[in-house]
């Protein structure tokens, strides 16, 4: 056999190789009932990724609470696109997209393995709108400075789906109703934000305590308080709450993840909350648990 050949016949191998492990990962999406839980997580400062904190202490105990998944998609507020995307790379980069902060949070690397198969099954999943395979992305801070903590041995693959930003908080809602089988198929699925997201009001004088003004810890309460009594309709329309709501969300990309989740929760779950800090002035690490 020639190199030539030999190329093109290693090729129609690999081609069926992914074909037939694409079959049976649709099979097991067919049979596995392991229902995962719902997780929105406040991330906050990156600085959480490597620091053994409240917040990542928290992080690192939630593994215990269930079953190892399949996979996590992470909707992360840090992928923001027109469109929606799902990272379809074998093996996605760990992406520092920030800036000022030291070197040893540029150095660490996240080196979990994605997954192509379980990419394009998210995309037949959805039929809302379409879902374009990513190539180029990878883990951005929203999802690895959290998930290096709850899975540190990195042997979870880790997908992102990416939040279509010029779509309203309603769309969101509803795209993630038909993301809600792959919970039954033991993948975890994780919104990353922050409830109260207010940059520019930031007291950096107490980012490490916890403070908040009493507009980030009126609408907190609000929002749990409606969390909990599944008052979906008023956290989709957010932007009626008041003055209090605009400025916990001066804009929406740390609240749509919420949104994912919440679209999610089945009629007999309960959410819980766990890491319900205002740290900053005008943030808060509230984190929600829905199983």
């Amino acid at each position: 056999m020639n190199r030539k050949t030999f190329i093109k016949a290693s090729a129609g191998v690999l081609a069926m190789s992914a074909l037939g492990t694409l079959k049976v990962f649709s099979e097991q999406l067919s049979q596995q009932e392991q229902k995962t839980p719902l997780l929105f997580i406040g991330h906050g400062s990156p600085m959480n990724g490597i620091e053994n904190n409240q917040f990542s202490q928290q992080w690192s105990s939630l593994a215990k609470d269930f079953p190892e998944p399949t996979a996590v998609i992470c909707i992360s507020a840090h992928w923001l696109t027109r469109g929606t995307f799902v990272t379809a790379m074998e093996k996605p980069r760990t992406i520092h997209d920030f800036g000022g902060f030291p070197k040893a949070l540029f150095d660490v690397q996240y080196p979990a393995m994605g997954s192509p198969i379980i990419a394009e099954e998210t995309q037949k999943l959805i039929t809302k709108t379409a879902i374009h395979l990513d190539h180029d992305w990878g883990l951005d801070h929203g999802t690895w400075t959290i998930i290096r903590h709850i899975y540190p041995k990195a042997n979870i693959p880790i997908l992102q789906l990416s939040i279509d930003y010029h779509q309203s908080p309603q769309y969101h809602y509803e795209l993630a109703q038909e993301l809600a089988i792959l919970r039954r198929k033991g993948v975890l699925i994780i919104g990353s934000g922050n409830m109260v997201h207010n940059l520019r009001m930031v007291d950096f004088q107490r980012i490490n305590g916890a403070y908040g003004y009493d507009w980030a810890i009126e609408m907190n309460e609000k929002f749990k308080k409606n969390i909990t009594e599944r008052n979906h309709k008023s956290l989709i329309n957010y932007e009626s709450m008041g003055q209090a709501a605009k400025l916990a969300i001066p804009t929406p990309d740390h609240y749509y993840p919420l949104l994912y989740i919440l679209g999610m929760q089945e009629k007999n779950e309960e959410a819980s909350f766990f890491n319900d800090v205002p740290v900053g002035g005008s943030l808060t690490m509230t984190s929600v648990k829905i199983a």
